[in-house]
């Protein structure tokens, strides 16, 4: 059966940093719902009500178009080792850009001021619900790395590269929505 809480507890906080992947999931009030994959040890717990992660570039910016849409946005973690459980956090997002004040103390705070190749952004979830459920259905894998793809990519693009792509492919979602991604440059 699942079972919610109103914030984190010490138990979600350890079920949260033994898992290797989360998933994000967004929406606008119409259009597609955006479902991704992240890893690369990108989340932190900033608190019983709040959680952060790095956002590295991609093929498309979703998230911070359905944030600045709705701000709905919800994070599941599944043990994929271990005893079973699904752990998912509900509530309100925003898009940190890159080099603002919010997006500075943040990065120095939880990630120790590096910002790797290819961040975009720091996406924050205020928590208004953490829900748990069984996880029975989830398979057992077994961790063998992190792909190093992303990264050399984003080594191969280096920082005028990666401008230049996220201008091309992360100003604007699948709807057409705009990301706000350079919002502050204007």
């Amino acid at each position: 059966m699942a079972k919610q809480f109103p914030r984190l507890e010490p138990a979600h906080r350890e079920f949260i940093q033994r898992q290797r992947v989360f998933f994000t999931a967004s929406a606008a009030p119409t259009g597609h719902v955006n479902l991704s994959p992240k890893g690369l040890d990108a989340l932190r717990v900033l608190g019983d009500k709040a959680v952060a992660y790095l956002d590295l570039t991609g093929s498309g910016n979703e998230t911070a178009a359905h944030l600045l849409a709705d701000g709905r946005l919800t994070l599941m973690f599944c043990a994929f080792e271990g005893p079973p459980m699904i752990l998912r956090l509900y509530g309100r997002g925003r898009a940190l850009r890159r080099g603002g004040e919010e997006y500075t103390r943040l990065l120095a705070s939880g990630f120790g001021g590096v910002e790797p190749l290819g961040a975009r952004q720091l996406i924050l979830l205020d928590i208004e619900l953490v829900q748990t459920s069984c996880g029975y259905g989830v398979p057992l894998y077994e961790y063998e790395g992190e792909r190093p793809t992303l990264t050399k990519w984003a080594e191969a693009k280096g920082p005028e590269g990666l401008d230049a792509y996220r201008r091309q492919k992360n100003t604007r979602s699948l709807d057409g929505l705009p990301t706000g991604l350079f919002d502050e440059e204007t």
